[in-house]
């Protein structure tokens, strides 16, 4: 993808124009105006949110109590070592690195991307064999980059990146 502003802009309009209105465009507000409130998720917010992100591992979402849901996201929103934070996320059974970008972008929606498959191939980067942590700050701070560049949000960034790819991609 060719990074330049006009091009980012023409791509996340087009993933707006797809998403508006729908279902996941309503989850999308209602799990960032809950988290923008409250400093954990609950079940009900947390399963919505990975379900967002991932549907298949529903049943392992589900798995996890309550308890650990509530104890874990505020644990990662609140500890100030970035690795902490988002490897004790994937401690949560069906949280992968990128379930685990999604809640940290949704509870901190100017610092943290989503990272997904389609973005990373957006930005030319091969797709890594296993996510790491070294791999997530690389990529965060990257799109981070790229938002200050271009006077754009984190999340414009995002649905570009994801958009490019959906209409490339083969």
């Amino acid at each position: 993808m060719k990074l330049d502003k006009q091009i980012i802009i023409k791509y996340a309009e087009k993933y707006n124009q797809r998403f508006l209105g729908t279902k996941e465009a309503e989850i999308e507000a209602e799990v960032k105006s809950w988290l923008k409130n409250n400093r954990f998720l609950n079940k009900d917010n947390f399963i919505k949110l990975c379900l967002w992100k991932s549907p298949r591992p529903k049943k392992n979402y589900e798995h996890n109590n309550r308890e650990l849901i509530e104890e874990l996201t505020a644990f990662s929103l609140q500890t100030k070592s970035e690795e902490a934070g988002i490897k004790s996320l994937t401690c949560l059974s069906g949280v992968s690195f990128p379930v685990a970008t999604t809640i940290l972008h949704y509870a901190f929606p100017n610092k943290y991307s989503i990272m997904d498959f389609r973005a990373i191939w957006s930005l030319g980067w091969e797709q890594p064999k296993q996510y790491t942590f070294e791999f997530w700050e690389k990529y965060y701070k990257e799109i981070q980059k790229l938002s200050k560049k271009f006077n754009l949000s984190v999340r414009t960034i995002d649905k570009a990146l994801w958009q490019y790819s959906k209409d490339n991609q083969k």
